[in-house]
């Protein structure tokens, strides 16, 4: 479980091919790796991974073909940055809302625009997925939590301020580029309890 209050940026240097899927190694220089075993999960924008290998400044994970086709690790390049996050503790703070790491699809920005000192991304979903997303609810974006402004359809849009475009991907993204995209968990329970009376 995690919070979406991205601690680090890291860079992937490698990406091999293990048995059928793909090991993937992180550079995390600005990533408190010494607080991190092998076993520990790691949001890895947005995806859950297991870190199988821990060292001074990098950490390598495995990323099964699911995870490889749900998310956009699978097109992730060595150099490519990623967001990185420690899963929460008990005395965590709950800055963000809770994310469990599992990428429910890949979404794609639309645009994006100055707002004041701000920027305003709109990120575009799969229909199915529009139903679990709502004005001034929570959405996961590349294993950032943000709040949602306004909904259109299968389309969102979210103000970033300039300490989250520079701490994590975002700042840097264009548009046209995927992302992942994880709804918010309570949505969904709802929509299971409501099935099921």
């Amino acid at each position: 479980m995690f919070t979406g209050i991205v601690e680090a940026t890291g860079r992937i240097t490698s990406l091999e091919s293990e048995g059928g899927d793909v090991r993937i190694q992180v550079s995390a220089r600005d990533f408190p790796l010494t607080t991190v075993k092998i076993g520990d999960s790691i949001s890895v924008s947005g995806a859950c991974l297991t870190a199988v290998d821990v060292g001074k400044d990098l950490f390598a994970a495995d990323v099964s073909n699911e995870t490889l086709a749900c998310t956009k690790l699978g097109q992730l390049q060595p150099g490519s940055r990623v967001n990185l996050e420690r899963s929460v503790t008990p005395s965590t703070t709950l800055g963000g809302h809770l994310v469990t790491g599992h990428v429910d699809t890949l979404g794609i920005l639309i645009a994006r625009e100055g707002d004041a000192r701000s920027t305003r991304y709109e990120f575009e979903v799969p229909h199915d997925l529009k139903k679990y997303i709502a004005a001034k609810g929570s959405v996961c974006v590349d294993g950032i939590s943000l709040t949602v402004n306004t909904v259109n359809d299968n389309r969102f849009s979210v103000n970033v301020i300039p300490h989250t475009a520079k701490v994590t991907t975002l700042g840097n993204l264009l548009e046209g580029e995927h992302v992942n995209i994880e709804v918010d968990l309570l949505s969904r329970y709802v929509e299971r309890l409501l099935a099921t009376e």
